[in-house]
């Protein structure tokens, strides 16, 4: 049974003018069976690839990395250096892929763009009282607003998990809406923070309330609660863009974000995506990591594989 069941091709957004309407599709999706989900993410992690398709996975995750800074401790020098690595991640190798994107609080965008402009780098903020997202909605659309005006074209948002488990789907429907209004032509990633919401149903039925709502991608995390990606929410997650582009037409990114720290986890959820959602979704347009610690060992990897010996552990700035 595919989500393609629980309703024809219209419009979905439709769903959202009714609360009983909005839940009945979303308690109408497919239960997903724990078990299988978590022994399929064991299985894809266990696919190994050769050398040349190493070399080739490694350029491509480097290019879906959202490096990302989220201390209170940040400064605008810090912020300008970490954007700097994330158009020559590797000085001495002009051949290494730029990032995908810089994250970095809105307070921070404008000194990230004094760097990126005239790039192909993105630059992310998040936004909505990141990461708790407990404030009330107009403070959240000026924060989104005031990131954009500085210079973001990506918003990361966090939903409002308290009322998305009271059962409240119309109201985080409504400002999820509102969020992507007040992004204008800013693409909208909708946080989920998946290790909040308790099972595996309720991913599903998050990821969809974001598609419905006209998020641009799911994301699992905010990096700030202890439980953050993992291969069996991601697997959820990318059955539930295959499954609404199946039904709309429409491709919706993901972006597993906190805790992939390695090169050999990263090539897991590349195997995960082509296997799962497909090759359309091999693209920066439409699968990011976010990470800070994940770009240096894939640098590592790609200096072995490129001159058979790793670097030291001061080759590569700290970020």
């Amino acid at each position: 049974m595919t989500a393609t069941t629980t309703s024809d091709r219209s419009d979905l957004s439709e769903l959202g003018r009714s609360e009983a309407s909005l839940r009945a599709f979303l308690h109408g999706l497919p239960g997903v069976d724990q078990v299988g989900a978590e022994q399929r993410a064991a299985m894809l992690g266990t696919r190994s690839i050769k050398t040349t398709a190493k070399a080739w996975a490694i350029d491509l995750a480097i290019r879906m990395v959202d490096l990302t800074t989220l201390e209170g401790a940040d400064t605008p020098g810090k912020v300008r250096a970490l954007a700097a690595k994330a158009l020559r991640p590797d000085p001495a190798d002009p051949g290494c892929p730029s990032v995908a994107a810089v994250c970095v609080y809105p307070a921070m965008v404008e000194h990230v763009a004094e760097v990126l402009r005239g790039s192909d780098v993105h630059l992310a903020s998040v936004a909505t009282a990141f990461p708790s997202g407990q404030a009330p909605l107009a403070v959240r659309l000026a924060d989104t607003e005031a990131a954009v005006a500085a210079g973001a074209d990506e918003i990361d948002m966090v939903i409002n998990r308290g009322a998305f488990l009271a059962g409240r789907y119309g109201e985080v429907h409504d400002e999820i809406v509102a969020v992507k209004a007040a992004c204008g032509d800013a693409h909208l990633k909708v946080i989920l923070e998946t290790g909040e919401l308790g099972t595996y149903d309720n991913v599903r039925r998050a990821s969809w309330l974001a598609m419905i709502a006209g998020g641009d991608f799911i994301k699992t995390s905010t990096g700030k609660v202890p439980v953050a990606a993992t291969p069996p929410v991601t697997l959820v997650m990318l059955e539930a863009v295959r499954d609404f582009r199946a039904l709309t037409g429409r491709q919706i990114g993901v972006k597993p974000a906190g805790g992939i720290r390695n090169t050999k986890e990263a090539i897991k959820y590349l195997v995960m995506v082509n296997e799962t959602a497909g090759a359309d979704w091999l693209d920066p347009d439409w699968f990011r990591f976010g990470a800070s610690s994940l770009l240096n060992d894939l640098l590592m990897q790609r200096t072995k594989l490129r001159t058979g010996s790793y670097p030291g552990p001061d080759y590569f700035t700290l970020d």
